[in-house]
């Protein structure tokens, strides 16, 4: 009989909150998590794919977005929500995306190549003395901006296959870099407009649930911006854009961000406040 622990823990993490911060009950104690984390027997038949990797069969993943999607939807900042919620639901999205990235060659190269974007892999004191308008010098910017760190951005762990759990982390680590080009800032109306443009592009389901319910958290005035403005802009750059996947960013801290949008086919975003 398939114990799950790796799966309960995840669960009671969705539903008493994660570490260090409250969720829809109490905190679980760190010393109780570790203990689930202890207790976690792999199910018969079924052995880990790679680092981190929990097997999992199809209900447990039901019961894992059912969870996750409640938790992300009652708390939106609920990152480690979020991204259960991307790994159980992105089946049929991840194998378009990885195929996608095969046929297009510098896509390909990043497939084998396997780039991470993460404090240890990047010159941050480099990147931050690149002239202003640059690739790199504006994602340093809009990291110290908005105070976030590529490191927040939790390994796969659901995902039954090895190359597309890396796609899924590649979708995680550019997503601060999305922000970049689109010029959105983190709060809730530039999270929403990143969520429509990656609805758009990758097809995953948690992209459009958050598109979808995440503006039922916004005012009458940022609404009707998003709804007159915002989102179809969003929606005719996510279209037109080629695959932001295909994009080997770190070879390109050095491009001008206007030319890289050009290339991509990102329209200019509105003259708008977000």
């Amino acid at each position: 009989m398939l114990r799950g622990a790796a799966v309960r823990a995840a669960l009671l993490r969705a539903v008493r909150g994660a570490p260090g911060r409250a969720g829809l009950g109490r905190a679980v104690p760190r010393a109780e998590e570790q203990e689930d984390e202890e207790e976690e027997e792999q199910p018969a038949g079924r052995v880990p794919l790679y680092p981190g990797h929990i097997p999992t069969s199809p209900l447990q993943k039901a019961l894992l977005a059912a969870g996750s999607a409640c938790v992300a939807l009652w708390d939106p900042y609920r990152h480690d929500m979020v991204a259960v919620l991307g790994e159980t639901t992105g089946c049929l999205a991840l194998p378009k995306l990885r195929d996608r990235m095969r046929n297009d060659p510098e896509g390909y190269r990043i497939l084998q190549e396997r780039p991470r974007i993460r404090l240890s892999t990047l010159d941050m004191a480099r990147l931050r003395g690149l002239p202003a308008g640059t690739l790199g010098r504006e994602y340093v910017r809009f990291l110290e901006d908005n105070k976030v760190s590529p490191d927040t951005r939790m390994p796969a762990k659901f995902v039954d296959d090895e190359e597309l759990a890396y796609v899924m982390q590649r979708y995680r680590e550019v997503h601060d870099l999305m922000h970049t080009l689109l010029g959105m800032p983190t709060n809730m109306l530039g999270e929403v407009v990143v969520k429509w443009f990656e609805a758009v592009q990758t097809g995953l389901p948690m992209c459009v649930l958050g598109a979808a319910f995440g503006p039922v958290r916004l005012n009458a005035r940022k609404l009707q911006v998003l709804a007159t403005e915002l989102v179809p802009w969003a929606v005719r750059s996510g279209r037109n854009a080629s695959c932001v996947l295909n994009v080997y960013y770190e070879q390109r801290w050095e491009q001008s961000v206007e030319s890289l949008r050009e290339e991509i086919g990102i329209f200019p975003p509105p003259a708008v406040r977000v």
